[in-house]
C-alpha cells in the first residue's frame, strides 16, 4: 500500500473561501452568496463529546492497529471459519452498466475523478485523486457495475477484491471506517456467490473469509449512533450471505441490536432521524435487500424491520415530488428516478391493488407538503438535526422547495456529504429562505473540532412553529422561527397560501420584534434577503416592473414571480448535481428591517396566461 495512504498528494491545499464566496474547482462561481464566517462559536455543551471521542478514538486506533488484531477476527472466538455463501440478495439500486465496463479497460470513473489502472494493476497500491473518489473506491461501488458485465466482470470483480484483501488485511481507519465498511459488505455481499461461482476453491475460501472478517468488524466499535442502523443492517445482510453456523450467528447478533437503532433511526411519520430524505431511501434500499435474503433463507423478517420498511415507504411517498426525484433538504440529495422507482416498486404495486392516491398534504421528519393540482410545495418546518446527527444538517429554516407540474423550479444547493469540500452550501443563504445581515443561524464545525466529531453544526437552537389547516379549495401553512433572535431581535414568520383551484401560491414575509426583547435590542435597519434558488436549466425574466419575474422550466411552461419587495434581482447561483457543481440562478428579493417594527414582503406564483400579465 502507498505510504502516503488513499489520497493523492495536493501541492497547494485548496480551501472554501466562504468570505469571497468562491467555490473551488468553479472560478467565478459563488456560494450562492458571500456570507460571514467565524461568527458561530462551538459552545462548552461540545466538550464532553469532544472529550469521549479523543480517548475511544485512540483506543481503538492502539488496540485494531494491534499486529494480532486480525485474529480475532478470523479465529473460533470471532465466529468460526466460512467456506461456503447461502444468498444472493437482491441489490434494489439500479445501477448503469457503463462504469462496470470502463473498469474492465482500467477506468476508475469515481465522484467526478478518475484513474488509469492497466489490468492486471489494481488500484490499491497508489493514492487516490481526491478524497471522494477514494470513499466510493474502497466502498465498492464500482462493484455492481461490473458485476453486470457477466463471467469476465465476476472474474475482474474477484480479483480485484482479493486484490483488495491483500493490500489492507490488516485494520486502518480509513478503508475500515465504519461507514466505507458498512458500503462494502452491502456491495460484496450482493455479489460474493456470483463471484465464488467463477472463483478456484483456494479464492472462495479466500473471499468468503474477507467477507466474514468485515462483517464481525462492523459488529465492533467504533461508530456512531447516526449511521447504526446502516451499520447493522450491512452486517445482518453479511450474515445472511455466509453460509453455516458462523453466517447464523452473525446475522443473529446484527438483528438483535437491530430493533433498537431502528426505532432511533426511522420516525414514526417515516422519516429519517437525521431528517435527510435521502438518507431515509438509502436505508429503505438496504432494508428491502436484507428482507430478500432472509427471505431466500426461508428465515422471518423481524417485524421490527418490517415495520421501518412500510414507515420509511410512506416517507418516501409523501416526499417525492412529480418529477419522481427526491424534495432535497437537510443534506438529502434528490437522488434518481430509477433509484426512488425501485424503493417504492413494492408500494406502487400495493397501491394499484387498492386503489388508493398518495397523500398530497402532510409532514414526514418536519418537512411539510402541500399541493394542488400543478403546484407542489414542500417547506423545511423543524430545526436542523443537532449532536450526531446533525453531520450532515443544514441551517435553513422555513426553506421551500417548488416543483410547477414536473418542473421543479424553485430548490437548494443540492448539498450532501459527498461535497465535503463545499461546506458553505450548507449555511442559510444557500436554499430558498430569508437571511438577515448576509449571515448564517449556525455553522459547520470545522478544525481540529470537525476532524473529530465530523462537520456537526453548532450554534444557538432554532425554535420552529408550525400551523397547517385545509379549507375549501385552499391550503394555509404558517411557519415561524426565533433564529435571528439573538443577533437581531426579530422572529421570521413564513405564511402560505395555496389555491387549488387556480394553482396560484400566495406568501408574505415577516419580520418582527421577538416579543420582550423590544428594549434589549439596539434599533437599527437589518438588510434582509429573501432567496429563491432556482433548478438548473429554469430560465427566468426580469419584466419591465421590475417586480415580476417569468420562469420556464424544461417543459417550456411559464410561471410567474411577483412580489413587492423595494429591490428585486435576477443573480448567478450554483447546485449541486450528483457530485458536480453546476452553474444556475436565483432570484433574490432585497430591502432593510427596522428591528424595533414590523416589517411585511409578499410575493405570488402563479400560472402565466392569466390576466393582468406585466409586460
Amino acid at each position: 500500500m502507498s505510504p502516503l495512504g488513499p489520497f493523492a498528494p495536493r501541492e497547494q491545499e485548496t480551501t472554501l473561501d466562504v468570505a469571497s464566496g468562491q467555490i473551488p474547482g468553479l472560478p467565478g462561481a459563488p456560494v450562492r452568496t458571500p456570507v460571514r464566517s467565524g461568527d458561530t462559536i462551538a459552545g462548552p455543551g461540545l466538550w464532553p463529546a469532544i472529550a469521549g471521542r479523543l480517548a475511544t478514538r485512540q483506543l481503538w486506533i492502539e488496540l485494531y492497529g494491534l499486529p494480532g488484531y486480525g485474529l480475532t477476527l478470523g479465529s473460533p472466538l470471532g465466529g468460526g471459519k466460512v467456506t461456503a455463501f447461502a444468498a444472493t440478495p437482491r441489490d434494489f439500486r439500479p445501477h448503469d452498466p457503463a462504469p462496470g465496463r470502463n473498469v474492465l479497460a482500467g477506468r476508475f470513473m469515481l465522484a467526478g475523478a478518475s484513474m488509469e489502472v492497466e489490468p492486471p494493476s489494481d488500484p490499491w497500491n497508489r493514492p487516490s485523486p481526491s478524497r471522494p473518489f477514494a470513499v466510493e473506491l474502497h466502498a465498492f461501488a464500482w462493484l455492481p457495475g461490473l458485476m453486470a458485465q457477466g463471467e469476465r466482470g465476476a472474474r475482474e470483480a474477484l480479483r480485484l477484491t482479493l486484490a483488495w484483501a491483500d493490500a489492507f488485511s490488516r485494520w486502518s481507519p480509513f478503508a475500515w471506517g465504519p461507514e466505507i465498511l458498512a458500503r462494502r459488505v452491502v456491495n460484496l455481499a450482493c455479489g460474493a456467490r456470483r463471484m465464488g461461482a467463477v472463483a478456484t476453491e483456494a479464492e472462495r475460501l479466500k473471499l468468503a473469509d474477507s467477507l466474514a472478517r468485515q462483517t464481525r468488524q462492523l459488529l465492533r466499535p467504533p461508530g456512531g449512533l447516526a449511521s447504526r442502523a446502516e451499520r447493522l443492517t450491512a452486517a445482518a445482510i453479511g450474515g445472511c450471505v455466509l453460509a453455516g453456523a458462523p453466517g447464523q450467528a452473525l446475522r443473529r447478533r446484527a438483528l438483535s441490536r437491530l430493533d433498537g437503532a431502528l426505532k432511533t433511526t426511522v420516525q414514526a411519520d417515516g422519516g429519517h432521524a437525521s431528517r435527510s430524505p435521502e438518507a431515509g431511501l438509502e436505508l429503505l434500499l438496504d432494508l428491502l435487500t436484507l428482507d430478500d435474503a432472509l427471505s431466500q433463507l426461508s428465515e422471518p423478517t423481524p417485524e421490527s424491520v418490517s415495520a421501518a420498511i412500510v414507515r420509511l415507504t410512506q416517507g418516501l411517498r409523501l416526499l417525492t415530488l412529480p418529477d419522481g426525484r427526491l424534495a432535497s433538504f437537510q443534506g438529502g440529495g434528490p437522488s434518481t428516478i430509477e433509484r426512488v422507482a425501485a424503493a417504492r416498486a413494492h408500494d406502487d404495486e400495493a397501491m394499484a391493488s387498492s386503489d388508493v392516491a398518495p397523500a398530497a398534504t402532510g409532514a414526514v421528519a418536519g418537512l411539510t407538503r402541500i399541493a394542488s393540482p400543478l403546484l407542489t410545495i414542500i417547506a423545511d418546518t423543524a430545526p436542523p438535526a443537532r449532536d450526531a446527527w446533525g453531520a450532515a444538517a443544514c441551517a435553513q429554516p422555513l426553506a421551500l422547495e417548488i416543483a410547477c407540474g414536473k418542473d421543479r423550479l424553485v430548490t437548494g444547493s443540492g448539498w450532501t456529504p459527498a461535497s465535503t469540500d463545499r461546506q458553505a452550501l450548507r449555511l442559510t443563504p444557500a436554499h430558498s429562505t430569508l437571511t438577515l445581515g448576509e449571515r448564517s443561524l449556525n455553522e459547520p464545525l470545522g478544525g481540529w473540532k470537525g476532524e473529530l466529531l465530523g462537520p456537526r453544526l453548532v450554534g444557538p437552537p432554532i425554535h420552529v412553529t408550525t400551523d397547517l389547516r385545509d379549507g375549501d379549495g385552499a391550503v394555509w401553512l404558517e411557519m415561524e422561527h426565533d433564529g435571528w433572535n439573538e443577533l437581531f431581535g426579530l422572529n421570521h414568520q413564513r405564511r402560505l397560501y395555496l389555491d387549488q383551484r387556480l394553482d396560484e401560491l400566495r406568501a408574505e414575509e415577516k419580520l418582527f420584534p421577538t416579543p420582550g426583547r423590544k428594549e434589549m435590542v439596539r434599533q437599527i435597519a437589518a438588510p434582509y434577503a429573501i432567496r429563491f434558488h432556482l433548478e438548473p436549466g429554469v430560465q427566468a425574466s426580469l419584466a419591465r416592473d421590475r417586480r415580476s419575474i417569468l420562469l420556464r422550466g424544461a417543459s417550456g411552461r411559464g410561471w410567474w414571480f411577483r412580489t413587492d419587495g423595494p429591490d428585486v434581482a435576477i443573480e448567478p447561483s450554483v447546485h449541486i448535481d450528483a457530485g458536480l457543481t453546476r452553474r444556475s440562478l436565483q432570484i433574490v428579493v432585497r430591502g432593510s428591517a427596522r428591528t424595533d417594527s414590523e416589517t411585511k414582503i409578499r410575493w405570488k406564483l402563479s400560472p402565466a396566461g392569466a390576466s393582468g400579465e406585466p409586460t
